[in-house]
């Protein structure tokens, strides 16, 4: 067996996830027996603040009592927007994601989004944050990245990058830019498949690396990235190598306990591993028979770890300070000032971000409110997009895989906004049309929401018909594209209806987009993406 201190060393090196609100036994054993340095929360381990805390304490007391030099660094997919592991009515605020910061024009209120962001995780004992997003979207199709990207120009993408970046850092967490350069110039998701992107070297420099080539000449602590691209002495982490692009040999992987020493060997310094004890424990001990049998160096592992604890002395201190922290008497009046203080730049930032991408014909915007007739609301049922947005955890979907809620929570707060100002009717479409029976006479809107109906195209086989049946009555008809701005590019015979963009379909931008429906403000945003074919 190898020396205890080398599998310290070795325990620096890789970022764990566990299940459950609680501390489970998994997590205890990976901190007291492989002495893992890193932990990744996600969306399954929040429940409310005081248990996030309590649960950070206690992992860092764990930690503590098993000898760790330093304490853990805490992660978290925390870009905002679509992904946001801590974002929920009890927790973190619902901050704009990328897109929809990006389309509001201000990297000054980016960067006070990603602060405000950054002092409430800080105040729930997160320090690492894997974001912003440094991909650019330079592929219409891509099933993973579209609205979490900034947008597809590669300099303005870095601008919103260092942005964020500076917001995070200055609420003393660490961010991470990612990911692996080319992941925006893709149609296929990796947590399904490999991804090729077939580009040269030159092609690369002059588009998916910009960004974080930019970031890197500022401050940036880690990257979702090769060292090697760049004069980089942060700390470089992968994405979870549970995805299938690693995880499956039938899609291309090679394993995920293999993949780990391979990702080590190629220079990364700690390897993301979310979901799976065996591959977590498996990953662990093939690095251990890497460094007996002489494939791994343990000076290589060494250089390494001066980058992730330099990093550690960075944003998390002594132990004394993490702890005192998790045990500070002040946080609820710390924490209501946190919340409070962001509300109004997420309002502003909301507002700005909502784009008309095309007017339609005059007089349709603003909708008017009748007292005697009815705004109906139209929102697809809910397909999965990627696990990285909506069901890695199987909260959406049944045994089968079938997605079970089929209309979500951010359609219904959109139903209620509309109902707050004026007589509606919500109705959710589906793939297989139903033969539902509309009273057409008594409509007088129509406000018909598409979600990716670039991919998803029998939504806009739906809203065709839907069309149809509104033009013959009379009534007013707008589109709302609620995720990718991509909805109708390429697509005929719907000039003549307005569409509004929200970038993201979240609760507080659909209160804005419908702000902007009822005339209430306007749309300023322009969408940071070219929408020509």
């Amino acid at each position: 067996m190898l020396p205890e201190a080398i599998r310290r060393e070795i325990g620096q090196h890789f970022v764990l996830g566990y299940h459950g609100h609680d501390v489970s036994d998994d997590i205890k054993s990976l901190i007291q027996t492989y002495f893992v340095g890193n932990v990744i929360m996600m969306k399954r381990n929040v429940q409310d603040i005081d248990q996030v805390r309590k649960v950070v304490l206690e992992l860092q007391t764990l930690a503590k009592e098993a000898g760790h030099e330093q304490p853990l660094l805490i992660g978290t997919d925390q870009e905002n927007g679509l992904v946001s592991a801590f974002t929920s009515a009890s927790t973190v605020s619902q901050f704009p994601g990328a897109m929809a910061l990006a389309a509001g024009g201000s990297e000054e209120l980016a960067e006070k989004t990603y602060a405000a962001t950054g002092t409430q995780l800080r105040l729930l004992g997160v320090n690492w944050a894997y974001s912003p997003v440094a991909d650019v979207n330079s592929d219409m199709r891509n099933p993973v990245i579209g609205v979490r990207s900034f947008g597809d120009d590669p300099v303005q993408v870095g601008k919103y990058v260092i942005a964020s970046a500076k917001g995070l850092i200055s609420s003393n967490i660490a961010p991470s830019a990612k990911h692996f350069p080319g992941h925006g110039d893709t149609h296929v998701d990796s947590h399904l498949a490999l991804p090729k992107i077939m580009k040269i070297k030159e092609e690369i420099d002059k588009d998916e690396l910009v960004p974080f080539r930019m970031l890197i000449g500022t401050t940036s602590p880690a990257l979702c990235q090769r060292r090697s691209n760049f004069n980089f002495d942060g700390v470089v982490v992968t994405d979870c190598l549970e995805m299938d692009a690693i995880a499956d040999p039938a899609c291309g992987g090679c394993g995920v306990e293999e993949g780990s020493v391979r990702a080590l060997e190629a220079g990364n310094d700690v390897i993301m591993i979310c979901h799976t004890m065996d591959r977590q424990v498996g990953a662990l001990k093939k690095t251990y028979e890497a460094v007996e049998s002489g494939r791994m160096k343990v000076e290589d592992l060494e250089q390494s770890g001066v980058r992730i604890r330099n990093m550690k002395t960075r944003y998390l201190g002594s132990w004394d300070d993490v702890l005192q922290d998790l045990q500070d008497p002040g946080f609820s009046a710390k924490w209501s000032k946190a919340k409070a203080d962001s509300v109004q730049d997420i309002e502003t930032a909301y507002a700005n971000s909502i784009a008309l991408l095309q007017p339609g014909a005059p007089g349709v915007l603003p909708l008017q409110a009748d007292a005697t007739k009815t705004t109906l609301l139209f929102t697809p049922e809910l397909e999965s997009i990627n696990k990285a947005v909506d069901d890695a955890e199987g909260v959406l979907r049944g045994k089968g895989g079938e997605v079970r809620n089929t209309v979500g929570a951010s359609f219904l707060a959109l139903a209620a906004a509309i109902s707050q100002r004026t007589k509606s009717e919500h109705t959710v479409y589906r793939k297989v049309a139903d033969s539902e029976v509309v009273d057409w006479p008594s409509i007088s809107n129509v406000v018909f929401v598409l979600r990716n109906a670039n991919t998803a195209t029998w939504q806009l086989e739906r809203l065709k018909t839907v069309t149809e049946e509104a033009k013959s009555s009379g009534a007013k008809l707008v589109i709302l594209s609620s995720c990718t701005p991509y909805d109708l590019l390429g697509v005929s015979g719907l000039e003549s209806y307005p569409c509004l963009a929200t970038f993201e379909f979240t609760p507080p931008a659909f209160a804005a987009a419908t702000r902007v429906l009822f005339g209430e403000s306007a749309a300023q945003g322009n969408p940071p993406v070219r929408l020509s074919s």
